[in-house]
């Protein structure tokens, strides 16, 4: 085997072991009706929230007040991702919604 074959071969399984192992150790970790600890329950309460902080900041990172529109689409955006997100819920809906509603107002509006 020529090495144009083989080192895409070897990334995708090692890519692939590293996803099946991050799936399945948490499964191996605290399956088996063991007692999940409070550190790991205390991040998966901490973290969700922490991540979509990051995400909005990282988002509006390069909004400049000082050029029109004045991040005038990106915080109506960002409005409507939290209205959708209180009334449904719904992640997927809630992120689609906001990006459809930035994406038409920075084409069709401003």
């Amino acid at each position: 085997m020529n090495s144009e074959f083989l080192t895409p071969l070897i990334v995708i399984l090692v890519v692939a072991g590293c996803t099946f192992l991050t799936r399945f150790l948490p499964f191996i970790l605290f399956g088996g009706g063991k007692e999940v600890p409070a550190l790991v329950k205390n991040l998966g309460e901490l973290l969700p929230p922490a991540v979509i902080a990051i995400l909005v900041v990282y988002c509006l990172k390069g909004v400049s007040f000082m050029v029109p529109p004045h991040g005038l689409p990106e915080f109506i955006a960002v409005g409507i991702v939290a209205l959708l997100h209180i009334w449904k819920r719904n992640n997927l809906l809630s992120i689609g919604g906001g990006t459809v509603a930035y994406m038409v107002m920075i084409q069709l509006i401003f």
